[in-house]
C-alpha cells in the first residue's frame, strides 16, 4: 500500500491544498498557516516514499510509518473535505438570502450546522503534531532521498487478453480425456455422475471446465446445461436458483427450497444434463444431497464437473481414485504461455536475449498459469528491455514467503502497478469472492472515493479515466468475464485473495466468515467497509459499525446475482441510529434492503458522494437529501413505490448521475433538476408540458450520455421544442421513447411524427432503441438508417397507427428485433429488408400482438441468415408466410395463429431443434401429419391447447389398413 500514499493520495491532497478556493476558506476561518505548515511537511516527507516503498517489503518498521502516514492522509483529506464544504454551503447560503429563504426553511437546522471554527482549529493543531512526528522519526528509519528513481512507464496500455479456447497452453491431453468423461455411457447407480477437476488455486480448473462447457461435441450432447460459482458458501437455495434460471431461461420466485426444487425436477426430467459446479469448498455430505434431489430425475447419462481445491466431499461420494489431479504445467508449457501473453508468440526463437530470464521466471512461477499469465502481461511492453525482465527476476519479491496462497509471481504483478492502479485494485478486497460487478458502477465508485481526482486536460473526464484503470487492471488479469456473462466481471479467487492481502487495515469485508476473526479495534482504524447482504439483519449487527468513526465506505453487496424481488430485511430504526455515527461516508449502498424510508439525519453525511438506494421500499426522499452538496451518484432505480424526489434539486450542483429506471409511481421530475448542468445520466426523464419539465430544456444537459429513456412526449406541444433538446449532439448509447397511450384519436399524428424525427441520437454510439405507443402512421427516416452501425437491439411496441414497419433490415449490427403491438400492419414485406441482404446479424426476431397482420413476405434472396430464434404470438390473421430459407434457425414458438404460420415456416426451417406451438386455429390431424414430416431435426417439442390434433404420430393400425 506505499505507493498508494506515495501518489495516489498525495497528488490528490497536494491539488486540494493548492487550489484557490481552500485558499480563500481557510483565510477566512483562519487557519492558512496551518495548511502551509502541511504543503512544507508533505513535500519533505514525498521526497523519500520512493525509498520507503522498497523497504517496506522487508522492514516492518517502515511498513507501519507508511500506515501511520496513509491514516494521517486520510484525516487531512476529511479535514479539507470540511473546508470545501462549508465554502459551498456558504454560497449557497449567501444566494437564497439575496433571493428567497424558503429553501433554507425546507432544510432542518441539523445539515446546516457545521462544525466551529474551535474545532477545526483542534483538529488542525492534531495533524500538525502527527505530521511533525512522522517527519522526526523518518530519519530514525534511515529513509533518504531517492535521487534516480527507476524509470517506469505509468501510462501503459496492455493490449486486449489473449485468453481464448485456441489460445490455452498444454491442456490438450485433459481436455480430450475429460471429454472422453462426459460423454461415454459409464456404468452407474443413478442418473448422473460427477467428474472432477481438482488441483490448486490458479492452475487453471476453471479455465478447462470453460473450455469443456464451450465444446460443440458437449453442446450437442447435451439438451440443457447449467453454470454455478459455488465459492466457500454452500447455499443449496441460492445454487439450485441459478440452476433453475439456466436451464428455464425464468426468473421466478419461489417461497421456499422445497417448491423450487419440485419445479426444477419437472424441468430436468428425462433431459440429458450438464451442470458445473465451480469452486466447490463445502465438505457437507448432507449438503450434497439436499442440492442434487432434482437430478435423479435427468437422463441417464447426465454429468456434474466438480472444481475444487479440496477432495474430501468427493471422497464421501465414492470417488476414491482422485490421483489425476490437475497439475503445473510442464517448463515447456509453462515457457511457451509466458511467451504467449509477453511477446505475442508462442516461443523465445524470436527474442533470444530474454530466453534465460523467462525460463528463470517460469521455474520461480512453479508452473501455475494464473502467475504465469499475471508475469507475462506485466512484461508485455517490455519486449526490448531485458535489464527490465532481469529486474523482475531478481525482485525481493520473490523472497517472500507464500501467505494465505498468494504466490509470490501474483504479488510481483500488483508492485508493478501505478500508485493510482494499486489504491483501485485494493479496493476491490471490498468485494467477496465470486462478487460480479459491473464495470461503470465500479468506475463510479471509485470516483466517489476520490481516487480519479486529477487535473484533467481539456476532453478529459474522471469517468473516461476511470475506464481506462479497469481496462488496464483486466488486461492484466486482475479482473476477467464472468462466465456465461460478458456483460459483468469477477476477480479469481487468488487475485481476491491479493486483494486482501494488500488492502491491510484500511478495508474490511464484514461476512459471515470474516468477522468470526476480526478483531474489534480493527473497525477503529477502518475507513472502507463492506457488508454481505443477509435476508434478516438484526441490529447488534451493525454495531461494530458504530466505533469506524473514520468511515468512508458502506458498501452493501451479494455474491448471487440479485433479482427484481429479492429483498434483505433492515429496519428503519436501525438505518436512523446508524447515519449519525459514520459521518464521514462518501459511499452509501443499501441497494435490496426492505427500508422503507431515508432518515432526515442522512443529511448529517455532508461528504456523501455517492447514494444507492435502488430496489427499496421508500416512497420518497426526504428534503434533507437537498443539503449533500458533495452527492455525485444517486441510483433510486427499481424503487417500485417511489412518488416522489425533494423540491430542491437546484442545490445538488455536483450531481452527474441520477439512476431514476422503473420508477412507475414517479409521475414528474424534481424542481430545479433543470439547474444541474453538470449531469450525465438522467436514465429517466419524464416530459409534463409548460407546467413541469419541458423537453426543450434537455439542451442544457450538454454531457447527457448513456442511457436514456423519455416518457410523455405526448406533452411536447412543438417540434421545434424537441429539435431544441440537441439529441444529435448527445453520446447515448440505448435510448427509449415512450408516448401515452395512442388509443386518443385526438392525438395529433402529425405532430407526432415530426417530434421523433428531431430525436434522432448521434449514429455511433447508439446500441439500443425502443420505441413505445408512438402515435405517427409511418416512422421518420432514421429509424433503420445503415449509419447506425452499432445499433444491435432495437423494440417496436404499442405503435398501433403505423401502417408499415421502417427499413430495420439494413441495419448491420442488428441482434435482436421485437415489434408488439402494431394495429394497422396487414403485410410485413420489402419496406421492412430494406434494399440488398437484409438483417445479416439478425439472431432474434419476435412478433407478437399484431391481430390486423395477415401476409409476411420477403420474395427471393437471402433474407435472415444468422436468425436463431423466431418467436410469433398473437397474431391471428396472419396466414401467409411466404420465406425463401431460415438456414440457421433453432428455436422456433407459435402462440395463438393460425397453421398456415405453421406450415409455411417448418418448411423452410429444417435446421430447428425445439419447437414451441399453442392455441394453433386450424392444427387438425391431416394439417399435422402434413407439418410432421419437416421436424426431422426437432429434438424439444412442446404442444398446448391445440384441441384439433388426436394423435401426433398415425397410429400403427391405420398404417397397416392401407
Amino acid at each position: 500500500m506505499a505507493e498508494i500514499v506515495l501518489s495516489a493520495f498525495l497528488t490528490v491532497l497536494f491539488e486540494k491544498l493548492a487550489s484557490a478556493t481552500l485558499k480563500n476558506v481557510a483565510r477566512y476561518k483562519g487557519v492558512d498557516v496551518d495548511i502551509k505548515k502541511w504543503q512544507r511537511s508533505l513535500k519533505q516527507i514525498q521526497r523519500v516514499l520512493a525509498d520507503a516503498s522498497r523497504k517496506e517489503i522487508t522492514d516492518d518498521s517502515v511498513k507501519e510509518w507508511l500506515n501511520n502516514l496513509h491514516h494521517l492522509a486520510y484525516d487531512m483529506d476529511d479535514v479539507l473535505d470540511d473546508l470545501a464544504t462549508e465554502a459551498i454551503h456558504r454560497e449557497f447560503t449567501r444566494d437564497s438570502e439575496a433571493t428567497t429563504s424558503k429553501v433554507r426553511k425546507l432544510i432542518p437546522s441539523c445539515c446546516t450546522n457545521f462544525p466551529r471554527t474551535a474545532g477545526m482549529h483542534g483538529k488542525l493543531d492534531d495533524i500538525t503534531t502527527k505530521l511533525q512526528d512522522l517527519l522526526d522519526e523518518k530519519a530514525n528509519l534511515g529513509l533518504r532521498v531517492d535521487e534516480e528513481p527507476r524509470s517506469k512507464n505509468q501510462n501503459r496500455r496492455l493490449q486486449t487478453s489473449m485468453v481464448n479456447a485456441s489460445s490455452i497452453v498444454g491442456r490438450q491431453a485433459e481436455k480430450a480425456a475429460l471429454i472422453y468423461k462426459l460423454l461415454e455411457n459409464e456404468p452407474c447407480d443413478q442418473n448422473f455422475s460427477i467428474v472432477p477437476i481438482v488441483g490448486m488455486g490458479g492452475v487453471g480448473k476453471t479455465t478447462l471446465a470453460r473450455l469443456l462447457y464451450d465444446e460443440k461435441q458437449v453442446k450437442d450432447h447435451f439438451e440443457l446445461k447449467a453454470w454455478v460459482c459455488v465459492s466457500d458458501d454452500f447455499d443449496s437455495f441460492a445454487i439450485s436458483k441459478v440452476i433453475f434460471q439456466s436451464v428455464t431461461g425464468e426468473s421466478k420466485h419461489f417461497e421456499d427450497l422445497n417448491l423450487l426444487q419440485v419445479d426444477l425436477r419437472n424441468h430436468l426430467r428425462d433431459k440429458m444434463f450438464l451442470l458445473v459446479l465451480d469452486d466447490v469448498w463445502s465438505e457437507s455430505y448432507e449438503d450434497w444431497e439436499t442440492l442434487v434431489g432434482p437430478f435423479h430425475e435427468c437422463a441417464h447419462g447426465s454429468k456434474i464437473i466438480m472444481t475444487t481445491r479440496k477432495n474430501k466431499l468427493l471422497t464421501k461420494l465414492g470417488y476414491n481414485h482422485l490421483n489425476q489431479q490437475l497439475h503445473s504445467l510442464s517448463d515447456e508449457d509453462a515457457l511457451s504461455l509466458l511467451a504467449l501473453h509477453a511477446l505475442g508468440v508462442n516461443n523465445f526463437s524470436s527474442h533470444l536475449s530474454l530466453k534465460t530470464h523467462g525460463e528463470g521466471i517460469v521455474k520461480k512461477c512453479d508452473g501455475l498459469p494464473l502467475a504465469l499469465v499475471a508475469l507475462g502481461r506485466l512484461l508485455r511492453t517490455k519486449q526490448d528491455e531485458e535489464e527490465y525482465w532481469e529486474e523482475v527476476l531478481k525482485s525481493e519479491i520473490w523472497r517472500l514467503q507464500e501467505v494465505d496462497g498468494i504466490v509470490p509471481a501474483l504479488r510481483l504483478s500488483y508492485h508493478d502497478l501505478s500508485a493510482r492502479l494499486k489504491q483501485l485494485f485494493a479496493y476491490c478486497s471490498l468485494f467477496p469472492k465470486d462478487f460480479m460487478f459491473n464495470k461503470e458502477e465500479l468506475v463510479l465508485l471509485w470516483i466517489a472515493e476520490g481516487f480519479l481526482q486529477q487535473s484533467t486536460s481539456i476532453g478529459s473526464t474522471e469517468d473516461r479515466l476511470g475506464y481506462e484503470c479497469f481496462d488496464e487492471l483486466f488486461s492484466r488479469s486482475f479482473f476477467q468475464h464472468a462466465p456465461n456473462n460478458k456483460s459483468v466481471f469477477v476477480m479469481h479467487d487468488l487475485i481476491n485473495d491479493l486483494a486482501t492481502s494488500v488492502a491491510s487495515e484500511f478495508f474490511a469485508r464484514l461476512d459471515n466468515e470474516k468477522e468470526k476473526g476480526m478483531p474489534e479495534k480493527s473497525f477503529d482504524k477502518c475507513h472502507h467497509m463492506s457488508y454481505v447482504r443477509e435476508r434478516y439483519v438484526t441490529y447488534k449487527k451493525f454495531e461494530p459499525f458504530k466505533r469506524a468513526k473514520s468511515l468512508r465506505t458502506f458498501l452493501a453487496t451479494s455474491v448471487e446475482m440479485l433479482g427484481s424481488r429479492d429483498r434483505f430485511h433492515l429496519s428503519d430504526k436501525t438505518l436512523s441510529d446508524l447515519l449519525p455515527k459514520i459521518p464521514l461516508l462518501r459511499v452509501l449502498c443499501l441497494s435490496y434492503f426492505t427500508i422503507s424510508e431515508v432518515p432526515e439525519s442522512i443529511c448529517t453525511l455532508r461528504h456523501l458522494r455517492y447514494l444507492n438506494l435502488s430496489q427499496t421500499l421508500i416512497e420518497c426522499l426526504p428534503e434533507s437529501v437537498c443539503s449533500l452538496y458533495n452527492l455525485e451518484t444517486l441510483i433510486v432505480s427499481g424503487c417500485q413505490y417511489l412518488a416522489k424526489l425533494p423540491n430542491k434539486f437546484s442545490t445538488l450542483k455536483k450531481l452527474r448521475h441520477l439512476d431514476i429506471r422503473d420508477t412507475p409511481r414517479l409521475d414528474k421530475m424534481p424542481l430545479g433538476i433543470g439547474d444541474l448542468k453538470s449531469l450525465q445520466t438522467l436514465s429517466k426523464i419524464i416530459i409534463s408540458g409548460e407546467s413541469g419539465f419541458e423537453i426543450s430544456k434537455l439542451k442544457d444537459f450538454e454531457n447527457l450520455c448513456g442511457k436514456i429513456t423519455i416518457v410523455g412526449l405526448d406533452k411536447v406541444q412543438n417540434a421545434i421544442n424537441a429539435r431544441e433538446a440537441n439529441f444529435s449532439q448527445k453520446m447515448i448509447s440505448e435510448l427509449e421513447v415512450v408516448w401515452s397511450d395512442v388509443s386518443n384519436v385526438s392525438q395529433n399524428e402529425l405532430l407526432q411524427e415530426e417530434v421523433l424525427k428531431e430525436l434522432k441520437p448521434q449514429n455511433k454510439y447508439l446500441k439500443q432503441l425502443k420505441i413505445g405507443s408512438y402515435g405517427g402512421i409511418k416512422f421518420p427516416y432514421w429509424v433503420g438508417d445503415p449509419s447506425f452501425i452499432h445499433l444491435k437491439h432495437v423494440s417496436i411496441s404499442g405503435c398501433k397507427r403505423c401502417t408499415s414497419l421502417p427499413p430495420l433490415g439494413q441495419l448491420p449490427s442488428l441482434k435482436e428485433l421485437f415489434i408488439e403491438g402494431l394495429d394497422g400492419v396487414k403485410v410485413v414485406g420489402l419496406e421492412l429488408l430494406g434494399i440488398g441482404l437484409a438483417f445479416t446479424s439478425l439472431q432474434i426476431l419476435s412478433f407478437s400482438n399484431m391481430p390486423r397482420w395477415e401476409k409476411w413476405s420477403t420474395n427471393t434472396g437471402v433474407v435472415f441468415p444468422s436468425l436463431q430464434e423466431l418467436v410469433i404470438t398473437n397474431c391471428p390473421n396472419l396466414s401467409e408466410v411466404s420465406l425463401e430459407t431460415l438456414p440457421s434457425l433453432n428455436v422456433l414458438k407459435i402462440d395463438r395463429c393460425d397453421s398456415g404460420v405453421l406450415r409455411g415456416l417448418v418448411h423452410v426451417a429444417s435446421s430447428v431443434t425445439k419447437l414451441e406451438i399453442e392455441s394453433i386455429s386450424g392444427l387438425n390431424d391431416v394439417v399435422w401429419k402434413g407439418i410432421i414430416e419437416y421436424l426431422g431435426s426437432v429434438e424439444e417439442l412442446s404442444i398446448e391447447r391445440c384441441n384439433e390434433i388426436r394423435y401426433l404420430w398415425e397410429p400403427e393400425a391405420s398404417k397397416l389398413s392401407r
